[in-house]
């Protein structure tokens, strides 16, 4: 997988533009489908990642890209990942793009591409 361009609201994955949130699943990409979060959204004033959506817990280490750190992420999500035995790690979506760069091993991702 090749990350070719990102930049706010924008990325590049082998040759395709994505202009919306994206998750990775085992090389495939598809686009985050965030409604079943929104409920939350006043809670955590920007739609959180909650275990509601459709993860890709399918891996040993699931990375999240938090935009420029504003996407929250559930505590749901965090124990859900402990109880998987899945290695989770947030870190802003630049960062996380290097972190699947450079030990892309067994990893799918979810990438916030805004804020």
């Amino acid at each position: 997988m090749r990350f070719e361009a990102f930049s706010f609201g924008s990325i590049c994955i082998d040759g395709v533009t994505y202009e919306h949130d994206v998750v990775i699943d085992h090389g495939m990409v598809r686009k985050r489908k965030k409604k079943p979060s929104k409920p939350f959204r006043e809670d955590f004033g920007h739609t959180p990642l909650s275990i509601k959506e459709d993860i890709p817990w399918n891996c040993s280490r699931l990375v999240i890209g938090t935009g420029t750190g504003a996407l929250p992420v559930m505590d749901e999500v965090k124990q859900e990942a402990r109880h998987r035995h899945v290695e989770l790690v947030i870190l802003p979506t630049a960062e996380a793009i290097a972190k699947l760069e450079e030990q892309p091993g067994d990893a799918n991702a979810i990438l916030h591409l805004t804020c």
